[in-house]
């Protein structure tokens, strides 16, 4: 089972944004059903009940009413939900013994998962963070301008290789072995979800934009049982982001 980023820790104070400040904020933290463990609810998937008591994702945590957390993946979802005890989980957290919690419940998470990742990266593309073409995309990265590096499930060998190493040369890392992510999606769902033709690599050359984005690679990863590191990504990216507070 995939360890939670997260795992053993309790909510903790971040660095006020003004020096001397008193106020201070918190990340917020929800357990598991069914592993118990705890971990901030963005590294979470939220599971939310409709008016006709079916359990539903709600990867974006916006549903109202009560929602339920889970930290797993989706094969040791798949098992708890063949062997009812996920429903006795989501009974407890909904309160309720009126559910319906579909058998294919797990691909419904992946495919939201896979949605939102997608559409992050459209709005991403949108606003001027994202470059597409092997050219441009090494350019930018022997420059130093990438943050991010992505590549599609069927994009070659080679293609891979060459834009990975000319983003080492970039971050000044030539003998180390990082290279860019193979995304869990082709080129042609990565092309419809960016509005362009042929897209098999796609590079973000802004900082807060990768960490974005690599946060919703990461759950998306995860859930189907994948590496969800992204290395390309610098360890200080996700400190410019300001995650919502979703209620």
């Amino acid at each position: 089972m995939r360890k939670l980023p997260n795992e053993g820790l309790k909510t903790q104070p971040r660095t006020p944004v003004e020096p001397g400040g008193s106020a201070r904020d918190h990340t917020p933290e929800r357990k598991c059903i069914l592993s118990g463990r705890h971990a901030a609810r963005d590294d979470l998937i939220r599971l939310a009940l409709g008016p006709d008591g079916q359990v539903a994702p709600d990867v974006r945590a916006r549903a109202p009413g009560r929602g339920a957390w889970i930290g797993v993946d989706r094969a040791t979802l798949d098992a708890a939900n063949g062997k009812g005890k996920l429903r006795g989980a989501l009974a407890r957290a909904f309160k309720t013994g009126e559910i319906d919690v579909p058998d294919d419940l797990g691909a419904r998470i992946e495919a939201a998962l896979e949605r939102n990742t997608l559409d992050r990266l459209g709005l991403e593309a949108r606003a001027g963070n994202l470059a597409t073409g092997s050219d441009r995309i090494e350019t930018e990265a022997r420059r130093g301008a990438v943050h991010l590096l992505l590549h599609a499930a069927d994009a070659s060998s080679e293609g891979r290789r060459k834009l990975d190493q000319a983003w080492r040369v970039g971050q000044g890392t030539e003998g180390s072995g990082s290279q860019g992510l193979v995304l869990p999606a082709e080129r042609a769902i990565l092309s419809l979800a960016l509005g362009r033709e042929n897209v098999v690599h796609a590079a973000i050359i802004d900082r807060a934009a990768a960490a974005r984005v690599s946060h919703a690679l990461d759950r998306w990863r995860a859930f189907i049982g994948r590496d969800a590191g992204v290395e390309a990504v610098a360890a200080d990216a996700s400190a410019v982001i300001v995650k919502k507070d979703f209620e």
